[in-house]
């Protein structure tokens, strides 16, 4: 029995029963997360049994227990949910190749399968691809090039439950040199497309310098390594901005840096990282990650260095025996895993630390402290490596390491730090997440009957309390501002330090990534906010500033910038919100018995069209029926049935822009003109007066904002002004926020990652 208890917040309690904790075969949960955490040390500490020399593996267990009760260190999420259990897959990304043959290319299908039906998320590298409409020699025909074969793994993917909670997470990568990287940069540009990968251009110096010039550069065959072609490297950046301006993606990964700290050259080339950028690593290798909470790391306002260096021991002790406890999914994966035993420790509540330490976040001394915490990270978690090396000997591949040499490090691992996202982990830990700034002052928990009430930053709350400018009013303020940066009554020197995500600047946001990224053997995940208003040039220039200032892969998200986003203020948005929730469940709404709408006139080619729409109870648009004169036959049940089709549309949810864009523009032989413009067929017509209803409530829901409740209202409001929001959380009707290179909800721990 343990008679400790852990002091978690009630929504790390929520996440923790919903994702961690053991149920029974009837989905009942029969584990605390006391015993989860015990059930955890006592499974990674059995792996000291395996070396000569160590100390009893119950003393172990007991330090492992603590660090993870104290909340001052949590591995990643598979290592929390399968350790000690069945499944016992304990790594969180894989790196698998695809070869430019059929036969490659449905076996790395099959083994994502494998992975993602563990849990894992996985990265690939399509640079092997040869280009479209290239000649297959084999059977005369013609390929049809990477992004065919990245749409096929993302089908593949869907139809995959990952670890029966979410679907897979994957990162596609291409070469800038690719004969279809201009296909690979649009790719998504409609972001209902390929939604089970981010994708990312593997950038090369050379381009780099070329596009600094304006000057043409090579495209490669992969399969023939000859050039088949130039692009214009301006020409090419430019259009990479401009995507990621437009919805995020793609993100960049600078290759030739990532092959620079390459431990293992001799081994392999890296080609690809995991889905969130931070852990690039070869083909078949696994990543173990796990993070510091920093902000447990803060004593009398003070870094407390001493614990600071013994939780990294504890830490990377632990991670090295994961690697030794997990069961692989694929024999390949466990031999390269085995061979180099990378590890990467990474940190969480480095914004709270921040805090405690009374230091703004976008300001050279919390550059400062980033460089410092994360330079003692490092040196600490390989001194650790070199203590277990002397009693449990090198990593297997250490003689074609980049250590083997005269005065190199005798490591155990060949990496040993990574700056990973902790979505989920930051909430059970109950601090900021990763290396970002705070996302809200303000958030909100569900409560009874799925009620959404506002929460305030318990440092925040606690700083206002002492210096005498708390109320109940000024946390309706904050909730609306969703900043504090305007609000009267707030004293100065508080408003530096609680600054938010987008009251920070882009270039801090890099300057913070490459303050860590220096110190960091793997890679960092980080997302860079722009405001909505941001241009295309402020993504150029932050481009160029992350590879001037060393880092390794650059993921940006401009607000709003995706269709699907939950964004405005106004009370239109609660709308915008059912209706997404809808589109899950594909469920159409039943009829109400009795509706009230209007019906509107408008010329055509074929006659005068009567289109009706009919609202529910709610005043959302219901239904439609449409006459047309004395029309009948065919015109009238072509009506009839467009009609039905667009009822169908409204009752399950499906947007009324979505309708819009569809009917809009169909053109017939009979083009007419009504009210000066010109109307192209009857499902045109149709659409025109869907687009002005659309436009009255728009009006009429702006209008009603202030007959909304209170606690709705305060939370539209926050999530305009917080930014990040790309959409809907699928289990529980949250908002999904943009954070460390991952969509996140904050309300119950889901992660697309």
């Amino acid at each position: 029995m343990d008679n400790s208890s852990v002091n978690l917040s009630e929504n790390a309690i929520k996440v923790l029963r919903k994702r961690y904790l053991a149920k029974d075969e009837k989905g009942r949960v029969i584990e605390t997360p006391e015993k989860m955490f015990r059930r955890v040390a006592r499974n990674i500490a059995e792996a000291d049994k395996l070396y000569k020399h160590t100390k009893n593996a119950k003393e172990t267990e007991e330090k492992f227990y603590k660090i993870m009760t104290n909340l001052e260190f949590l591995p990643n999420s598979p290592t929390l949910m399968n350790a000690g259990r069945e499944l016992q897959q304990l790594s969180a990304c894989f790196v698998l190749s695809i070869d430019d043959s059929m036969e490659s290319i449905f076996e790395t299908i099959k083994n994502t399968a494998i992975i993602h039906k563990t849990g894992g998320g996985t990265g690939f590298s399509f640079s092997r691809l040869r280009p479209k409409n290239s000649q297959v020699r084999s059977t005369g025909g013609i390929a049809s090039g990477p992004v065919s074969f990245l749409k096929v793994f993302d089908a593949a993917t869907q139809a995959v439950k990952q670890g029966g909670t979410r679907r897979g997470a994957n990162m596609g990568i291409l070469r800038i040199d690719h004969p279809d990287i201009l296909e690979f940069i649009t790719c998504k540009e409609n972001d209902k497309a390929i939604t089970n990968f981010n994708i990312s251009v593997g950038i090369t110096e050379d381009f780099m310098k070329k596009a600094d010039a304006g000057e043409d550069y090579d495209l490669i065959d992969p399969r023939t390594k000859k050039a088949t072609g130039k692009l214009n490297a301006k020409e090419v950046f430019n259009l990479i901005v401009k995507m990621a301006w437009k919805n995020g993606e793609p993100g960049i990964i600078f290759l030739d840096r990532l092959n620079r700290d390459n431990p293992t050259p001799k081994v392999g080339e890296i080609e690809s990282t995991n889905p969130c950028g931070e852990q690039p690593i070869l083909p078949y290798e696994s990543c173990d990650l796990g993070s510091i909470n920093l902000s447990k790391m803060v004593r009398n306002d003070k870094i407390d260095w001493d614990k600071l260096a013994g939780t990294v021991e504890t830490a990377v002790h632990f991670l090295d025996n994961v690697i030794d406890m997990n069961k692989y999914p694929l024999p390949k994966i466990e031999e390269m895993t085995k061979g180099n035993r990378k590890i990467g420790l990474g940190i969480m509540g480095f914004a709270d630390m921040l805090i405690k330490l009374g230091i703004p976040y976008d300001s050279e001394d919390g550059v400062a402290v980033a460089d410092k915490v994360m330079s003692f990270i490092l040196a600490e978690a390989r001194k650790a490596s070199i203590r277990l090396a002397e009693t449990r000997g090198l990593f297997p591949n250490f003689k074609d390491s980049i250590y083997d040499k005269p005065g190199g490090p005798k490591l155990r691992n060949a990496t040993t730090t990574t700056i990973a996202p902790t979505g989920t982990l930051s909430i059970i830990g109950g601090c900021s997440g990763g290396i970002e700034p705070l996302f809200a002052i303000v958030y909100y928990k569900e409560v009874m009957d799925k009620e959404k009430l506002p929460e305030i930053n318990e440092a925040f709350k606690e700083i206002a309390k002492k210096r005498g400018f708390w109320s109940e009013k000024l946390l309706k303020k904050i909730a609306k501002a969703g900043s504090i940066q305007k609000i009267q009554g707030i004293p100065d020197d508080i408003k530096r330090i609680f600054v938010t995500s987008h009251d920070i600047a882009p270039e801090w946001h890099i300057k913070i990534q490459a303050a860590f990224q220096q110190y960091t053997d793997n890679a960092v995940s980080k997302t860079i906010n722009f405001a909505h208003e941001a241009g295309i040039e402020d993504i150029k220039k932050t481009y160029r500033l992350a590879h001037q200032l060393g880092c390794k892969g650059v993921t940006v998200y401009r607000d709003k910038s995706r269709e699907e986003q939950v964004l405005n203020i106004e009370a239109k948005e609660a709308i915008k919100i059912e209706e997404k929730v809808a589109i899950s469940k594909i469920v159409p709404r039943p009829r109400p018995s009795v509706t009230y709408g209007t019906t509107t006139k408008i010329a055509t080619g074929c006659g005068n069209l009567y289109v009706t729409i009919n609202e529910d109870e709610e005043g959302l648009p219901f239904e439609v029926f449409m006459q047309m004169g004395k029309a009948g036959g065919c015109a009238m049940s072509q009506l009839e049935a467009i009609g039905r089709l667009l009822s169908l549309a409204l009752r399950s949810g499906i947007e009324f822009d979505s309708i819009i864009e569809q009917l809009r523009g169909i053109r017939c032989p009979s083009p007419s003109w009504e009210k000066g413009g010109r109307i192209f067929s009857c499902s045109d017509a149709i659409a025109r007066v869907l687009e002005r209803r659309l436009v009255k409530r728009k009006k009429n829901r702006v209008s009603e904002k202030n007959s909304i409740s209170e606690n709705t209202n305060v939370a539209l409001m926050t999530k305009k002004k917080t930014g990040n929001i790309v959409g809907v959380c699928p289990d529980c009707g949250g908002a999904l926020w943009h954070i460390e290179g991952c969509m996140s909800c904050k309300a119950c721990g889901y992660s697309k990652c």
